[in-house]
């Protein structure tokens, strides 16, 4: 077996936990092959550049080894390489994650419930008209 579709080689290469998930994220661009957006029936053979890209950090591999079938995690990660550009851009990608946190994670909840907003309305009502907290001279 010298070639593989790009989605079965994804799920066994442990990049997915299924290959429909596989699928779904090829389907939806966020994987290339040798610099062009592929299709999930795309064959991958050894030398390929595959980019993977999830969240915000793109994972750019070099294939290795072709199997059609899932194995276990150090198996799997004979199949393909890390390019360094890419190593180089994840740990970039974490340090920044590390010290400058995305503001939305901190939101704990969306639309306050009725009870904090009630709370909320009862804290207003200390302020009168003034549209803000200083008071005025």
């Amino acid at each position: 077996m010298d070639r593989l579709r790009i989605d079965k080689w994804l799920w066994a290469a442990r990049f997915y936990k299924t290959r429909s998930l596989a699928s779904e994220e090829i389907g939806k661009g966020r994987v290339a092959v040798n610099g062009q957006d592929a299709k999930p029936a795309r064959e991958v053979k050894v030398g390929d550049t595959v980019a993977i890209r999830r969240e915000a950090v793109t994972r750019t591999v070099t294939v290795l080894g072709i199997s059609g079938l899932r194995g276990p995690a150090p198996a799997a990660q004979l199949l393909y390489e890390e390019t360094t550009e890419s190593l180089a851009a994840r740990d970039q990608a974490a340090e920044q994650r590390r010290y400058a946190r995305e503001p939305a994670l901190s939101i704990e909840q969306g639309r306050p419930t009725k009870r904090s907003r009630r709370e909320l309305d009862d804290t207003r009502k200390g302020w009168g008209d003034r549209w803000s907290a200083s008071l005025d001279d």
